[in-house]
């Protein structure tokens, strides 16, 4: 099962990480990575561009877009055994880095379909 962790950001500034999370979190990178569980992680331009598809028009607008309440700013996609273990690695995390708000979402490709 794959899913999808993704760190959020409310508009408030957070303090930069220090020595010691930034060791913590390197060797909570590689102890997933070297489980083959880390897939891809990264972190995401907050200003992002959105795509409108409405009657035909697609429309392009680029950000930053005030009226988001949140942005995803960061993510981590995993493979896991259950939702639970997920859930699990994501409680590190945020053991690691401390107060924040993110998403888990299960992810589906073509491997997931009915015969596959």
């Amino acid at each position: 099962m794959r899913f999808m962790m993704m760190t959020t950001d409310g508009g408030e500034q957070s303090a930069p990480p220090d020595e010691k999370q930034l060791a913590e979190m390197g060797a909570f990178i590689a102890e997933m990575s070297k489980a083959g569980v880390l897939l891809a992680t990264g972190g995401l331009d907050p200003h992002g561009t959105r795509i409108t598809s409405s009657g035909g028009k697609v429309t392009v607008t680029d950000g930053p877009f005030t009226e988001a309440k949140e942005a995803v700013v960061g993510f981590a996609l995993i493979e896991v055994r259950s939702k639970e273990e997920a859930i699990e690695l994501s409680r590190r995390f945020w053991q690691i880095v401390g107060d924040g708000e993110g998403v888990i979402q299960q992810v589906f490709g073509p491997e997931d379909a009915p015969g596959a």
